[in-house]
């Protein structure tokens, strides 16, 4: 048996991908013919800026999404000789780290395949990092519920596990973040810590944590960009 390696993607625009993504990752995908993507047309726009030489046309590809049974995973590793390695790719960012790629390292382990987990930028992890709220004990929630009520005890929830000083991580679709912080400014304590990740690793990138009233004070608007967002105490 061979790998199953996980290869990070960069989190913003490839213009800068460089600064983050290491020689490892190049030499993998050099060498490797099979992957489970999350994003078909993402991987291969990857794969091609990497200019390794590789024809795109040659190497074969298999969806792996929030859809995709584990029924079906099995049947791609199926397809995939026993000796060759496989590369895993999310969207953006580490593989396994909210997204489905879990499921290929399931299937992995209980195969007797070796997991191999490369260095790359994760939104979460560089959030947290950047933060200066505590980092040795911290939730991660993915995203918040969608309906606006349910959203907000949902706030509120977290906002008491952060008060006790676990750091509380969520993220939103670029395109409710503004609703997400209307929320969190309304209906959050004025002495909450609320850190605002977004673009990162960007030209634009911004990384700030002020207290509710410091945010009410010069309300932020981000539009429709990626960002991570955490809840704590000093």
């Amino acid at each position: 048996m061979s790998a199953l390696y996980l290869i990070p993607l960069p989190i913003a625009d490839l213009q800068n991908a460089h600064e983050f993504i290491l020689p490892q990752v190049r030499q993998v995908i050099a060498t490797t013919d099979y992957y489970l993507v999350e994003n078909l047309r993402t991987a291969r726009r990857f794969i091609a800026w990497l200019k390794t030489g590789r024809s795109i046309d040659a190497l074969h590809f298999f969806l792996l999404n929030k859809n995709t049974s584990s029924e079906e995973v099995a049947s791609y590793f199926q397809q995939i000789p026993p000796q060759a390695s496989v590369g895993l790719m999310s969207e953006a960012g580490c593989p396994g780290i909210a997204d489905p790629g879990q499921w290929a390292v399931k299937y992995a382990h209980q195969t007797g395949r070796r997991v191999v987990p490369l260095v790359g930028p994760s939104s979460i992890v560089l959030a947290l990092m950047a933060s200066g709220l505590n980092g040795q004990q911290f939730v991660f929630h993915g995203y918040l519920p969608v309906a606006r009520q349910e959203r907000i005890s949902a706030l509120r929830r977290l906002e008491k596990e952060a008060l006790q000083g676990i750091t509380q991580i969520f993220i939103e679709a670029p395109h409710r973040n503004d609703h997400i912080i209307e929320d969190m400014l309304a209906h959050l304590r004025p002495h909450t810590l609320l850190c605002i990740a977004a673009q990162l690793t960007a030209p634009e990138e911004l990384i700030c944590t002020k207290t509710i009233s410091q945010w009410q004070a010069q309300k932020p608007h981000l539009g429709k960009v990626p960002a991570v967002f955490l809840l704590g105490t000093w």
